[in-house]
C-alpha cells in the first residue's frame, strides 16, 4: 500500500512530506508562542524583537514548512514554479508585515519620547508613519505583480506621471508637509516656545502637517503655513539664556558736580542689589535738551519677561529713593522761551497800551483824565 503511486510519488513519500509539514509547522508555532511569552519588553531591542515576532504570520510559517516538506517529493515541472511564485508572494507579504510593525514601533517610540517636550509634533510624526506604511504597501504590490512575470515599467511610468500631476496640483500642501518634516528634524522651535515671526508673536500650541498654530499675547490664535513660517525670520525667546536691558535716567541741569558724580554709583548699586543680574556698564552718556542723561546696561540672568519686569521695577524704585535721599532731582522735559523787544518799538507799544486802557475805562463807565490814564498805563 505504501508503494502505491499518486501524482508521481508513493504514498509513503506523501506521508513523510505531510509529517514534515505538520512537524515543522507545529515546531515553528510553538517557538513563536514561547518567544511571545518569554520576551519581556524591558529594553527597546527586546520590544522590537517582540514586535517582529508578533507580526510573523501563520501563513509564512506554513510556507516554510511546505518548502521543507516538498523537498522529499518529485513534483512536475509546473508545480515547483507555481510553488516558488506562491512562496515569493507570501514572503513579500511577510516582509511587508515586518516593515509595517517596524514603522509602527518607531512611530510609537518617537511619539512617546516627544509626548512631554514636543506634543505638537506627535500628529505630524504619526502622519509621516502612515505615509511610510502606504509607500511600503505600494512597493509590495509592485513586487507581487513583478513576481508573476508582468512588466511593471509602464505601470511605474504611469504612476510617476500621475504623481507629478498630483504634486503640481497640491504643491502648496506638499511644500508645507516637507516644511513640517524640516521643523521636526531641525527643531527651530518646540511646542511651548514663545516665538516672534515678523510683527506677530505668540506661544507655539501645535505643529501640524500643514500649519503651525500660535497663541498670541492678546489671546487670539495665529495660524501660519509651515512653508511660510520657515521662509520667515523666527525669533525664539525660549532659547534666550539671559536678557539684555538698557535704560536712561536724566537729572536736572544745575545739579552740583559732586552729586552728579554719585549718580553712576547709585545706579550700579541699585542694579547689583537685585538677584539674577549682571551689570555691564553705567555712564554719563550725553547732554540732553532738558536733562543730563545717564545710560545703564545690565543683563537679567533669566529669560522670562515677567522676571525681567519685576527686576526693572525694583531697580526703578531703589534709584528713585536714593536720588531723592541724595537731593538729586530727576529732570522732566522743560523749555524756556525768551521774548526780546526792539527798543525802537517800545513807544508804539506804550501808546497801544494807553489806548487799550482808555477803551477799557470808557466801557466801564468811569471817566478819568489823561494823567490818571497815563499813570495807570
Amino acid at each position: 500500500m505504501f508503494e502505491s503511486m499518486y501524482y508521481g510519488n508513493s504514498l509513503q513519500a506523501w506521508l513523510i512530506a505531510c509529517g514534515i509539514f505538520v512537524g515543522v509547522l507545529a515546531a515553528l508555532a510553538i517557538v513563536r508562542s514561547l518567544l511571545l511569552k518569554k520576551i519581556k519588553p524591558r529594553t527597546r531591542l527586546r520590544e522590537f524583537v517582540k514586535v517582529m515576532v508578533e507580526h510573523t504570520r501563520f501563513l509564512f510559517l506554513a510556507i516554510v514548512a511546505m518548502s521543507l516538506a516538498s523537498s522529499v517529493l518529485k513534483l512536475p515541472e509546473v508545480s515547483p514554479r507555481l510553488l516558488r511564485v506562491f512562496a515569493a508572494v507570501v514572503v513579500l507579504l511577510q516582509m511587508a508585515w515586518w516593515g509595517h510593525g517596524g514603522i509602527s514601533f518607531c512611530v510609537r517610540q518617537v511619539t512617546k519620547a516627544r509626548a512631554q517636550s514636543d506634543i505638537g509634533s506627535v500628529t505630524t510624526i504619526r502622519a509621516l508613519g502612515m505615509l511610510a506604511k502606504a509607500m511600503l504597501w505600494v512597493m509590495l504590490g509592485l513586487s507581487v505583480v513583478a513576481s508573476f512575470g508582468i512588466d511593471v515599467t509602464a505601470l511605474i511610468a504611469g504612476l510617476g506621471i500621475g504623481g507629478i500631476a498630483i504634486a503640481l496640483a497640491v504643491q502648496n500642501v506638499v511644500g508645507d508637509l516637507f516644511a513640517s518634516v524640516s521643523i521636526i528634524l531641525d527643531k527651530p522651535f518646540l511646542v511651548g516656545d514663545f516665538i516672534k515671526v515678523g510683527d506677530q508673536a505668540g506661544t507655539v500650541q501645535r505643529v501640524g502637517i500643514k500649519t503651525t498654530r500660535l497663541r498670541s499675547v492678546s489671546g487670539e490664535e495665529l495660524v501660519f503655513g509651515n512653508g511660510d513660517l520657515l521662509g520667515s525670520r523666527i525669533r525664539n525667546y525660549r532659547k534666550m539664556t539671559e536678557r539684555r536691558a538698557v535704560f536712561t535716567i536724566g537729572v536736572e541741569y544745575g545739579t552740583p558736580q559732586e552729586l552728579l558724580r554719585k549718580v553712576p554709583q547709585l545706579i550700579r548699586g541699585a542694579i547689583e542689589a537685585q538677584n539674577d543680574t549682571r551689570v555691564d556698564r553705567v555712564h554719563f552718556s550725553n547732554y540732553g535738551d532738558s536733562a543730563l542723561n545717564f545710560e545703564a546696561v545690565y543683563f537679567v540672568l533669566k529669560s522670562e519677561y515677567n522676571a525681567y519686569m519685576d527686576i526693572q521695577q525694583a531697580i526703578n524704585f531703589q534709584i528713585y529713593d536714593e536720588l531723592s535721599a541724595a537731593g538729586i532731582e530727576i529732570a522732566f522735559p522743560t523749555r524756556t522761551v525768551v521774548l526780546r523787544v526792539d527798543p525802537s518799538s517800545q513807544d508804539a507799544i506804550a501808546q497801544g497800551v494807553i489806548k487799550l486802557a482808555k477803551s477799557v475805562d470808557v466801557g466801564a463807565g468811569a471817566p478819568r483824565n489823561g494823567q490818571e490814564a497815563g499813570s495807570t498805563a
